[in-house]
């Protein structure tokens, strides 16, 4: 397919309305505020700072763990709202969800522009992303990566919000 050739009518036309455009006036385009949700914040909002540092350091256990490794996205999408909603319901505090770090790209590996978007570490990227989803931000208090003792970058401590 080829493209269409622009007219000379068509040229002038555009340079004569590009040439009256003038600027918005300050204030004449009011973009409407979102409203405030139950959207978590990274490193979270419901949890306190002595907790929140404790967590940091390694220091609080969890009380249950999720290994996602070898699950579909799916399929993982799945289990890890099943598994919240039955951590809330035993009154669980704290969770460790295990998503793996993703492949380490090989040293002689050819550039990828899009590399960051897919092939590594398909969970670690989405887990989070599903944790701001409407099912999932009314159970969650805040999130955090895990301490090294407990899988580090390949782990993510959620903080569960108080049963009502």
């Amino acid at each position: 397919m080829s493209r269409r050739t622009v007219t000379e009518e068509e040229r002038e036309l555009f340079v004569k309305g590009f040439a009256e455009a003038r600027p918005l006036a300050t204030g004449a385009l009011k973009v409407p505020q979102p409203k405030a949700s139950a959207r978590i914040v990274e490193g979270g909002t419901g949890v306190d700072g002595n907790t929140a540092e404790r967590l940091r350091r390694g220091q609080l256990e969890p009380e249950a763990r999720l290994d996602l490794h070898g699950l579909t996205e799916s399929a993982a999408h799945r289990v890890l709202l099943t598994f919240l909603k039955g951590a809330m319901a035993r009154r669980h505090k704290l969770v460790l969800v295990v998503t793996g770090k993703g492949r380490r790209q090989p040293e002689d590996a050819p550039f990828d522009m899009e590399l960051h978007e897919r092939s590594r570490g398909i969970l670690k990227a989405a887990v989070p992303r599903w944790l701001n989803e409407k099912d999932f931000a009314g159970l969650i208090a805040g999130t955090r990566l895990a301490h090294k003792k407990h899988g580090g970058e390949g782990a993510m401590y959620i903080y569960l919000r108080k049963g009502r």
